[in-house]
């Protein structure tokens, strides 16, 4: 499992997608030619507006042609597995900020942050160990200093327990600054 972190704009997503492509490529036991496993990209995002249309097909371009197989799961996101091919399989989840959000305030109602990270750590450790390769992405929203309304301060700490929580899970945890990957673990 890799856990790549950065900033809104940072290069990560692109990075994640270059990193899952890498190890989806596998070499076959007995003959020379490279075989490449099946790739899901699950998405979490819900669109609302049309900012967030424009999110969904910056993406989908980033994407294109690198063979994806695309999920929708906005939440409850271990149930992306029973749209999953049974075998090696790599997986790009993108992304943790907005899983973290849908979950947290479905339903009109702010859920407990504790709660909610328990959950979505959950669902990943269920990913983790139901694919080959697990590639997760989530936006590091601590940097700004600003003190926002109690529910934006209960998301900030849900993310920061989720995100020390994937750590902890992670091979490899990379943040990734102006487009240049910084191995962290």
């Amino acid at each position: 499992m890799v856990l790549i972190i950065g900033g809104s704009g940072s290069g990560k997503s692109a990075y994640a997608e270059e990193t899952v492509v890498s190890l989806a490529k596998k070499s076959a036991s007995l003959e020379e030619n490279i075989l490449e496993m099946k790739k899901y990209y699950l998405a979490a995002m819900q669109v609302f507006d049309e900012e967030g249309k424009r999110r969904v097909k910056r993406h989908r371009e980033l994407r294109s042609g690198k063979g994806f197989l695309t999920i929708e799961q906005p939440t409850e996101i271990h149930k992306a597995l029973e749209q999953m091919e049974e075998g090696d399989r790599a997986a790009l989840l993108e992304c943790i900020s907005n899983l973290t959000a849908n979950e947290m305030f479905k339903e009109g109602e702010a859920r407990p942050e504790t709660q909610t990270a328990e959950q979505i750590v959950e669902g990943v450790k269920l990913l983790k160990e139901n694919t080959t390769h697990l590639v997760v992405v989530s936006n590091n929203v601590f940097e700004d200093g600003v003190v926002y309304d109690e529910a934006t301060m209960a998301y900030i700490r849900g993310m920061g327990i989720i995100n020390q929580s994937l750590a902890k899970l992670s091979d490899q945890v990379v943040e990734v600054v102006a487009g240049i990957p910084i191995v962290l673990l």
